[in-house]
């Protein structure tokens, strides 16, 4: 099988307020695709958030653009309950708001998040040998 990246484009309404909540929660910014316009978060290994302005979002597409919804819901797997709480902790505590109540079902244990700009994300770790 090819090896296959993953952008995820989002709207955004500030760039340096998106660079500095990302770069709180420990990601990397890809400053070669970054810009006036743009913010490209390394998530993980061929996986980058394009974090785009209005005006720059609405070059890629000729839909009608979505605004003040929820068009995704974004899900992070990380490798443990205390890099959840890391993140999470860190989300609200540069900006981010409160999605939803944490969730422990004991073998996932997972908190959400919203970004400034109100998308919302999920950060979960699950203990593939406690699955039932």
């Amino acid at each position: 099988m090819a090896t296959t990246t993953i952008f995820v484009n989002l709207q955004i309404s500030d760039v340096a307020t998106t660079r500095a909540f990302w770069s709180a929660l420990g990601y990397s910014i890809n400053d070669t695709f970054s810009g006036e316009q743009s913010v490209a978060v390394e998530i993980g290994t061929g996986i980058t958030a394009m974090l785009l302005t209005p005006d720059h979002f609405t070059t890629f597409t000729t839909k009608p653009v979505a605004s003040g919804t929820t068009e995704a819901i974004l899900a992070l797997g990380v490798e443990s309950r205390e890099e959840v709480d890391r993140i999470a902790d860190a989300a609200l505590a540069n900006g981010g708001g409160k999605a939803q109540d944490p969730q422990d079902h004991g073998w996932m244990y997972g908190r959400s998040f919203l970004d400034p700009d109100g998308h919302h994300w999920e950060v979960a770790y699950m203990d593939p040998s406690a699955a039932g």
